[in-house]
């Protein structure tokens, strides 16, 4: 057993439905020196839905369930899978930092996610509504999925791939891009998926890390009303990898390609004709499942790895509960990308595990117009939305005409993933496509945590707009100081968890000395991995943002996001990045960029009088000391092929410095317009 600590600040803190909503003050005490600042305060909230509370999966009591004894917690969640062998212990934490859960036990993902629910009589249940971005439409259910995938397993193994042999995946947001992670998952093979947005070099830089010979791909995919090549990214990639032995293609746009005999195999050449079942193998608790890259301070990639049955009861259980999921009448829809973390654990792994009929999409919010997610979300009676904080900006920026042509009615609950949400876009979110009828969870987890760690739960939580709130049962979080120990409310510091828990990362591929460097040296024995956040008066949980976004000014830590949703909450502001430039007598200055909304006009939105108008607007929500030096207006911000700004980019423009690594930016042109805004110095 892993009883939390005794000490009160490792307590799973829980926010309790009130009666009716209320309106706090929150004020703010005696901040330390190292601390973050706490300057913005937050009065809304509100209470569940009287029938959602009443009719939720998650009530109040499993707060205190999973915290006298988290691993019973998780072991009750672990057993709602279906096992081939039993585990012998629950958690191995003898070799901290690397865990092992469930030990001795074994399971098939692909069965967890597709053959038991057949099997119990839902193989006509759909699995996915597909849509293309051409509007092409495809439905399929558990049965059918169930077939394609032992098809594409079979096609693996006749190709060579074993259990073991990590399997390159290049692709766009078709069914195919899930059929190969569930055969891969199916033979044991680990897979690497690669966001089809990226360059041939960053394809061959994971594809020679994790020593991959087999790349999956397609000739292209629909993007922004026109056909996006893939394949030759990957004839690209591949010369700089000389063990990869066969690159399997998927014909999804009908482009010309270029072909290597004895490479290259056409997937409707080598899957199709396979037999449409396939005896699926138990592999352990531990077997990897995927490896998924993210940035580093360095240039190399952190190839990120996830093992099994940890990771399939996280994000089953936190899919079930965050979203309240009644798989018999829910629709669900994480419009994220297969190629982030929140594909993986929220379009793939955890639905499918929970049976749920869920919505994919291939192509971009405004194709061919700027209302086709909320057409979408009309046509197929989407109940639960999942999506990131600057496509809701975006979406703002845009107007609330879009989302008013379309019944939205459907929409039950909202979910937001990725960075810090602000409180007007929270509002917005609410209003605008929740009816002010939809809870809102705002989560905070990483590609290292695997699923969701910091978020309310609908039926129980209320809500405040900005905030992640508190702990997911079982999930021992905290906000320590410099020195690792607990802040008190109305404090800021870093977010920290004490405990391990199921779905964490086992390291980083074939290089455990980087992966306690990273993760676990700041704080001996705490995770952390970079991202600062406060408490509130109440307890609950803010993320403020990573710690390299914190600006340090005339002694002040305050936070860019917490500026950021100060511009933000301005009626004309639409989105804004903030920034630390260097200043000689403050130490640091605050530089904004800001975009307005779509229907400002120009005459509004420019000039001195409207900067002036805008840092008066963040001296009243936040203070004097938080009054951005500079304030320059673009029609964009610069942002990875992601959707998250690149604040690194922007600090570099702000300090007249030659840009980082642009690899991931989605159009360099941003950053050119920006430069050219900024006068040629600020030392004078």
């Amino acid at each position: 057993m892993f009883p939390l600590p005794s000490d009160t600040r490792y307590a799973v803190q829980k926010k309790l439905a009130t009666p009716q909503n209320e309106r706090r003050r929150i004020v703010t005490g005696a901040v330390p020196e190292a601390s973050l600042s706490n300057l913005l305060h937050e009065t809304r909230q509100f209470d569940p839905p009287p029938k959602l509370a009443a009719d939720a999966i998650a009530k109040k009591e499993i707060y205190a369930e999973a915290a006298k004894d988290p691993l019973a917690f998780w072991e009750k969640q672990a057993n709602r899978l279906t096992w081939a062998q039993p585990w012998s212990q629950v958690l191995d934490w003898s070799d901290a930092p690397f865990a092992k859960w469930f030990v001795g036990g074994k399971l098939n993902v692909a069965v967890n996610c597709l053959d038991r629910h057949v099997e119990a009589g839902h193989g006509d249940q759909v699995a996915y509504h597909w849509e293309g971005e051409p509007g092409d439409s495809l439905s399929i259910t558990y049965a059918e999925l169930t077939k394609r995938v032992c098809k594409a397993a079979n096609a693996l193994t006749e190709l060579g791939v074993a259990a073991g042999d990590r399997v390159m995946i290049y692709m766009p947001m078709i069914p195919e891009t899930v059929v190969s992670m569930l055969a891969c998952a199916r033979i044991g093979a680990p897979h690497s998926v690669v966001f089809g947005g990226f360059s041939a070099e960053a394809l061959a830089g994971r594809t020679n890390d994790c020593e991959a010979q087999f790349i999956i791909t397609a000739d292209g995919g629909y993007r922004r009303g026109a056909a996006s090549a893939l394949k030759p990214a990957v004839d690209l990639a591949v010369k700089e990898c000389p063990q990869v032995e066969t690159v399997l293609v998927v014909r999804r746009t009908g482009q010309d390609v270029e072909w290597y005999e004895g490479r290259d195999v056409w997937w409707h050449d080598v899957v199709d004709k396979q037999p449409d079942t396939h005896e699926a193998q138990a592999f352990d608790a531990e077997q990897p499942l995927y490896i998924m890259y993210t940035s580093g301070t360095t240039a190399k990639p952190k190839g990120i790895l996830h093992t099994s049955g940890g990771y399939l009861t996280g994000v089953s259980a936190t899919h079930r509960m965050v979203f309240d999921l009644h798989e018999d009448t829910d629709i669900f829809w994480c419009a994220a990308d297969i190629g982030w973390v929140t594909g993986h654990s929220y379009i793939v792994y955890g639905p499918l595990a929970n049976r749920a009929t869920s919505v994919m999409y291939e192509g971009t919010p405004d194709t061919p117009a700027r209302d086709r997610w909320w057409s979408m979300i009309e046509k197929y009676k989407v109940s639960i939305l999942y999506t990131a904080p600057t496509t809701i900006r975006t979406f703002m920026k845009w107007g609330e005409e879009f989302p008013q042509m379309h019944d939205l009615s459907s929409l039950r609950l909202l979910g937001s993933v990725g960075e810090p949400i602000n409180p007007e876009a929270w509002m917005w979110y609410r209003k605008n496509i929740g009816g002010d009828n939809c809870p809102i969870v705002d989560t905070w987890w990483q590609t290292e945590t695997g699923s969701i760690l910091i978020t309310p739960l609908p039926g129980i939580t209320s809500t405040k707009p900005g905030a992640a709130m508190t702990a997911f049962p079982g999930i021992a979080a905290d906000i320590v100081d410099n020195d690792g120990k607990s802040v008190g409310n109305g404090e800021g510091g870093y977010m920290i968890i004490s405990q391990p828990w199921p779905a964490m990362l086992r390291g980083i591929w074939r290089d455990p000395e980087r992966y306690k460097e990273t993760y676990w040296s700041r704080f001996p024995g705490l995770y952390f991995a970079g991202d600062g956040a406060k408490k509130d008066e109440d307890g609950d949980f803010w993320l403020l943002g990573r710690i390299d976004d914190v600006m340090n000014i005339s002694g002040h830590r305050i936070s860019t996001t917490e500026v950021e949703h100060a511009l933000v909450s301005h009626p004309k502001v639409a989105e804004a990045a903030v920034v630390g430039a260097h200043d000689p007598i403050t130490g640091q200055a605050i530089v904004a960029f800001v975009t307005v909304k779509g229907n400002v006009p120009d005459s509004e939105s420019g000039g001195a009088a409207f900067a002036a108008e805008l840092r008066a607007h963040v001296a009243k929500e936040i203070g004097a000391i938080a009054k951005p030096r500079d304030i320059l207006i673009s029609p964009d911000l610069p942002k990875t092929r992601s959707g998250k700004i690149m604040r690194r980019l922007l600090r570099d423009v702000a300090d007249h410095r030659a840009l980082g690594d642009t690899t991931t930016l989605l159009d360099p042109n941003v950053v050119a317009a920006i430069a050219a805004q900024l006068p040629a110095s600020t030392e004078e």
